[in-house]
C-alpha cells in the first residue's frame, strides 16, 4: 500500500478529535469510540490533555484506506499551542479542515486557511456538528465560499452536469474537457483537488459518525501523491519529544527513497554547526503505542532515536532548506524559581523543552540573572508550570507577561564593520534597506566571488543568520529587512572564521546606528460580538486601546466590530467584555502581525536602552595601527574602511538609470506635444534605446575594454575579419590597408539617444528639451559629413512612427532614421551592419556593451560615445584653424568684410557723443 499523511485541523472545540475517533472507528483501527468528555480519546495520550479536554501535542495513528496507508496527525486547535499545529504542515499530503456548523468561521480558522495556503496543502472540509439545531448548511456553504474561497464545493451530493461544471471554473484544461464531454474525470478533479483549484467540503456530525464515511470515500477516490519522488534519502524534521524513557525522538517524515537502522544521517553544513549521527531505532508510533522498524520507504512518518542535534523545520538528505513558522510568540515571561533551585540547571532543563517546543525562546538575560521565556498566552503558561512540574520536580511560577517588541528600518543604508587587532583581518560590507511587512530577514548577496571567495561569503551568512540581532532602538530582535552582502575583504595569512564573525556583527550595528530605525509591537486581529445595548461602550474602547475597527455591523440585537489593535492594549480585554456584557459577549482574537508601535516614545524610553554601551553588540570596528588594535567609534568608521563605499556606487548607478527614464519620458511628451508638419509620435511606453546605456566613464568605452571584448568574441566565435576606418581608434595594433579596401565607401552609424546620454552637453541640452538635443546632433554630424565625406546614419527609436513602417528622412548631408514600431535602435544598427560590412567600410559610435559585441562579431569597426566626441572635437579645432590661415595669417575682422559707408555708420555707433561732434 502507497503511504500518505492527512492532517486534521480546527478551531479549538470545533470537534477534532472527535472526528479522529471516528475516522480510526470506521477504517477499523478501534473498536470502540472513545470521547474527549471521557477521558479516553485514543489520540489525547497525555494526562494534562486528558484533564484539560484539549490537544496540546499533535499526535499520530496509522490506518489502512484502500488504496492507502494512511498516517492521519491530530494537531492542536487552541491558539497558544498553533506552533506546534504549524510544525506539523509542512509534512502533509492532505488536510481536513474542521469547521464548527454552530459558529461558522472562527478567526482562527482563517489563520489556519491562510497557513494552509502558505506549506501549500491540498484541503478537504468537513463542517461539524451539523445535527445541532440551528445550524444550515446552505447558508454555511455560502460562509465558507464567501469567507475562505469560492471553489469551495460540496462533494457529498450528486455528481450532476451543475457539478462538473463548477468544478472546472477554477481550471482552463478542466474547463476544455467539460465543454467536450460535459462531465469531469476523476483524474482530473483529483488533480484539481491536490492543485488547490478545487476544496471538497462535506457535512455531518464527527460524535454521532453521520457523514464521516463520505469523507473517507471522498479521501479514498480523490486523494494522489507525487510520482516523481527522488529515489535519494530526503526526509523532514517537524518534532522533537521524549519518550516515558527520557529517550529523544526525532519525529520526520521520509520524502524520498528509504532509512534503515543503523544508517548515519548529517546535516546541511550551511544549517550550523555539521554533526553526523547513527540511527538507533525507528518507530511507528499510533496514539501512545509504537512498533519497532528495521526500514521505512518514501512518505511514511516515523520516530527516530539516536539523533541529539536535530531540530524541527530541518531537512536531511535531499530535502535541503529549512522551513521557518510564521506563527510566534508576542509575550516574554520572567521565570520564578522556587527558593534554592540551581538556576544553572533549570536553565538546562527548560534548554531541553526549547528543543521540543523552539518558539519557547528561553534567554538567560546574564546582566539580570534572570530566565525569560516568550509564550503564547494564558493557557500555555498553565500548561509549562505543570510540564516543568511533571518533568523536573520543581514548582516554578511566572513574572507579569511583557511584550515582545521587534525593530526594522524605513531607509537604506550601508552597514560597514571591520576588526583588526594584531594577526587577525576582516572587512564586511553589508547593504540594509526595509523588506515587507512579515518577511523577516531576509539575505541575499551582490558581492564578486573573485572579490571574496564562495567560502567567505557563505561563512558570512551562517553568522547572518545565526543569531537574533538586536536593534539600536530597545535591543529588540530586527527584521522585515533585506540585507545583501555588498563587499568583503580577507588576509591570506591573519583572517580566521572567527574575525567575519565580529565584522558581520559590527556592520550590522553600524548600519543600523545610521538607520531610521522603527519599533514594532505585535497586534491581534479581533472579531468583538456584543449585545446592541452596549455598542457605544465597546466603541470607545476601540479608541481607547488604539485599535482600527471597522464600521460595527448589525445583526439583529447583536452587533458584530473587527479590527487591528496592539497586543498590549488587548490583553485583558476578554475579561473587561465578559463584565460589560454581563456574559453575552463574545471576543476572539488571533497573531496578525507586527506594526509600528502605538506608543513608541513612551515603550523606547521606559526600556531605557543604549546601543553604544551594549558591549556584547558593539556598534564600532577594530583597525590596527603600529602592530595594535584601537576601537573606532561608528560614526567615525567609513573614514577608515578599505574598502569604497559599495552604497555610493549603487546610487550612482539608480540615478544613471533614472535620468535615463526621465528622458524618456520627456522624450514621449515631446513627441506628444509637439509632433510636426507630416510626424506621427507614438506613446505606447516603448523602452528608449538610451535606457540602461553605459554612462560616460563606466562600462565600456576604452580601448583595453574594446580589445577584451574582440577578444572575447575571437575565442567563442573565431577570428573576426575587419575592414578599417581612417575614423576609429579601437583596434590597438596598426593593420595595412589593402588597396582593394582603400577606395571603399564608408559608412557611419551612429545610435543617437546613446551619444546624447554619453555627452554632457547634449545631455544637459536634453533635461529642457530631447528634441533640441536630437536636432544639435543632427547639425554637429552635418558638419562632421562634410568634413569626412562619409555616408552617415543617425538612427532613433521609433517615437515618431507608429505601426510597423520604419521612416527614413534626409536631413541636409546625412539620413536620419526612426526605427519601425517596437524595434530599437540597436536592433537595427545591427541589421544594417550585418548587410553592409560585407561590401563597405563601416563604423558604429555606441557604448552600449551588447551592441558592440555585435559590432566587433559583425567585422565593423567601432568608436565609443566618449572618444567620438573627441574626435568631433578635433574635427572642429582643425577646421577653426584651417579657416583662420585662410584669413590674414590668422587675423579675422568684420570690417574686412564691409563696404565702406557701412563702416562709416558702425564706427558712429561705437563712439561716444563728445566724440560724434567732433566727427
Amino acid at each position: 500500500m502507497r503511504n500518505i499523511t492527512i492532517g486534521i485541523l480546527a478551531h479549538v472545540d470545533a470537534g477534532k478529535t472527535t472526528l479522529s475517533e471516528s475516522i480510526l472507528y470506521l477504517s477499523g483501527k478501534l473498536r470502540t469510540l472513545g470521547r474527549v468528555d471521557h477521558k479516553d480519546a485514543f489520540l489525547d495520550t497525555h494526562e494534562l490533555e486528558r484533564s484539560r479536554g484539549i490537544t496540546i501535542f499533535s499526535k499520530q495513528a496509522v490506518f489502512p484506506l484502500d488504496p492507502w496507508q494512511v498516517t492521519l496527525l491530530d494537531t492542536p486547535g487552541h491558539v497558544d499551542f498553533s506552533a506546534e499545529m504549524e510544525r506539523t504542515l509542512q509534512v502533509l499530503d492532505y488536510a481536513i479542515l474542521v469547521i464548527n456548523g454552530a459558529d461558522g468561521i472562527q478567526g482562527h480558522t482563517r489563520t489556519l486557511w491562510g497557513l494552509l495556503k502558505r506549506y501549500n496543502v491540498p484541503v478537504f472540509l468537513f463542517v461539524n456538528k451539523m445535527d445541532q439545531e440551528g445550524t444550515d448548511r446552505k447558508h454555511l456553504l455560502e460562509e465558507l465560499k464567501n469567507g475562505l474561497d469560492d471553489q469551495i464545493m460540496a462533494f457529498d451530493v450528486e455528481k450532476d452536469t451543475s457539478f462538473y461544471e463548477n468544478a472546472a471554473m477554477g481550471d482552463e484544461r478542466a474547463l476544455e474537457e467539460y465543454l467536450e464531454a460535459e462531465k469531469l474525470t476523476e483524474e482530473t478533479i483529483a488533480g484539481l483537488i491536490m492543485e488547490r483549484k478545487v476544496f471538497p467540503c462535506y457535512f455531518g456530525s464527527a460524535l454521532k459518525v453521520e457523514g464521516v464515511q463520505q469523507l473517507l470515500d471522498g479521501l479514498a477516490e480523490y486523494m494522489e501523491t507525487n510520482a516523481d519522488e527522488p529515489a535519494d534519502f530526503g526526509a523532514r524534521v517537524y518534532k522533537i519529544s521524549r519518550d516515558d524513557k527520557g529517550n529523544r525522538l526525532t519525529h520526520m517524515k521520509v520524502t524520498s527513497g528509504k532509512l534503515k537502522v543503523k544508517e548515519v544521517l548529517e546535516n546541511h553544513p550551511e544549517d550550523g554547526e555539521h554533526w553526523e549521527e547513527k540511527v538507533n531505532q525507528i518507530r511507528i508510533y499510533s496514539g501512545d503505542k509504537f512498533e519497532a522498524v528495521p526500514e521505512v520507504s518514501a512518505g511514511t512518518i516515523c520516530a527516530v532515536t539516536g539523533l541529539s542535534m536535530t531540530k524541527p523545520g530541518e531537512g536531511l538528505g535531499v530535502e535541503a532548506e529549512n522551513v521557518e513558522p510564521v506563527l510566534e510568540p508576542v509575550l516574554t515571561y520572567q521565570v520564578l524559581l522556587p527558593e534554592g533551585c540551581d538556576v544553572s540547571e533549570m536553565l538546562r532543563n527548560l534548554r531541553q523543552l526549547e528543543e521540543e517546543d523552539p518558539l519557547l525562546r528561553v534567554v538567560w538575560k546574564e546582566e539580570l540573572s534572570e530566565i525569560h521565556v516568550c509564550l503564547m498566552g494564558e493557557v500555555q503558561i498553565q500548561i509549562l508550570h505543570e510540564l516543568i512540574l511533571e518533568r523536573f520536580g520543581v514548582d516554578v511560577t511566572f513574572g507579569e507577561g511583557n511584550i515582545v517588541y521587534k525593530e526594522t528600518i524605513t531607509n537604506r543604508v550601508e552597514g560597514v564593520g571591520h576588526y583588526e587587532p594584531l594577526r587577525h583581518y576582516a572587512e564586511v560590507h553589508l547593504i540594509m534597506e526595509p523588506g515587507e511587512p512579515g518577511s523577516g530577514l531576509t539575505f541575499d548577496t551582490i558581492c564578486s566571488e573573485d572579490d571574496l571567495d564562495r567560502n567567505w561569503q557563505r561563512l558570512i551568512f551562517t553568522h547572518l543568520e545565526e543569531r537574533e540581532h538586536r536593534g539600536v532602538l530597545t535591543g529588540a530582535p530586527i527584521t522585515d529587512m533585506k540585507i545583501t552582502l555588498a563587499a568583503g575583504r580577507a588576509h591570506l595569512k591573519h583572517t580566521e572564521g572567527g574575525d567575519f564573525r565580529q565584522s558581520t556583527y559590527r556592520a550590522i550595528r553600524q548600519g543600523l546606528m545610521q538607520a531610521d530605525s522603527v519599533l514594532l509591537e505585535p497586534y491581534y486581529a479581533f472579531e468583538l460580538e456584543i449585545p446592541a445595548s452596549v455598542t457605544g461602550r465597546a466603541l470607545n474602547d476601540m479608541q481607547r486601546l488604539a485599535a482600527e475597527a471597522e464600521a460595527p455591523q448589525q445583526e439583529g440585537d447583536r452587533t458584530r466590530i473587527k479590527g487591528l489593535a496592539p497586543v498590549a492594549t488587548m490583553r485583558d480585554y476578554q475579561r473587561e467584555v465578559a463584565a460589560y456584557s454581563h456574559g453575552e459577549g463574545r471576543f476572539a482574537c488571533v497573531f496578525s502581525g507586527y506594526h509600528p508601535c502605538h506608543n513608541a516614545e513612551e515603550v523606547i524610553e521606559a526600556i531605557g536602552y543604549d546601543a553604544e554601551r551594549d558591549m556584547e553588540n558593539p556598534t564600532g570596528s577594530v583597525f590596527c595601527s603600529h602592530g595594535a588594535g584601537y576601537y573606532v567609534p561608528w560614526d567615525e568608521v567609513p573614514e577608515h574602511m578599505h574598502i569604497e563605499s559599495q552604497l555610493a556606487r549603487i546610487e550612482a548607478a539608480e540615478r544613471q538609470a533614472e535620468e535615463a527614464k526621465m528622458a524618456e519620458k520627456e522624450l514621449k511628451t515631446a513627441g506628444n506635444q509637439n509632433p510636426g508638419a507630416g510626424e506621427k509620435y507614438s506613446n505606447t511606453g516603448r523602452r528608449s534605446n538610451f535606457v540602461g546605456k553605459t554612462a560616460p566613464g563606466a562600462g565600456y568605452g576604452s580601448w583595453e575594454e574594446e580589445k577584451e571584448l574582440e577578444e572575447i568574441f575571437i575565442r567563442t566565435y573565431g577570428k573576426i575579419e575587419r575592414k578599417l576606418s581612417d575614423t576609429t581608434r579601437t583596434v590597438a595594433t596598426p593593420v595595412k590597408k589593402k588597396k582593394s579596401q582603400e577606395h571603399l565607401p564608408e559608412y557611419l552609424l551612429v545610435d543617437g539617444y546613446n551619444v546624447i546620454f554619453a555627452w554632457d552637453e547634449l545631455k544637459e541640452l536634453a533635461k529642457d528639451s530631447i528634441e533640441a538635443a536630437r536636432d544639435r546632433l543632427m547639425d554637429i554630424l552635418c558638419n562632421y559629413q562634410g568634413y569626412k565625406k562619409c555616408t552617415v546614419i543617425l538612427v532613433f527609436d521609433a517615437y515618431r512612427v507608429e505601426g510597423p513602417y520604419l521612416e527614413i528622412q534626409k536631413y541636409h548631408n546625412i539620413h536620419v532614421v526612426f526605427t519601425k514600431e517596437a524595434e530599437t535602435a540597436d536592433q537595427y544598427i545591427e541589421k544594417v551592419v550585418h548587410e553592409v560590412a560585407k561590401k563597405y567600410r563601416v563604423t558604429v559610435v555606441t557604448s552600449d556593451g551588447i551592441e558592440q559585441v555585435v559590432t566587433v562579431g559583425q567585422g565593423a569597426n567601432l568608436i565609443s560615445s566618449r572618444e567620438f566626441y573627441e574626435e568631433v572635437e578635433i574635427m572642429k579645432k582643425e577646421l577653426r584653424e584651417e579657416y583662420i590661415e585662410r584669413h590674414h595669417g590668422g587675423k579675422n575682422y568684420l570690417f574686412d568684410h564691409m563696404d565702406e559707408e557701412l563702416v562709416k555708420r558702425m564706427e558712429k555707433l561705437r563712439l561716444s557723443d563728445e566724440e560724434i561732434e567732433n566727427w
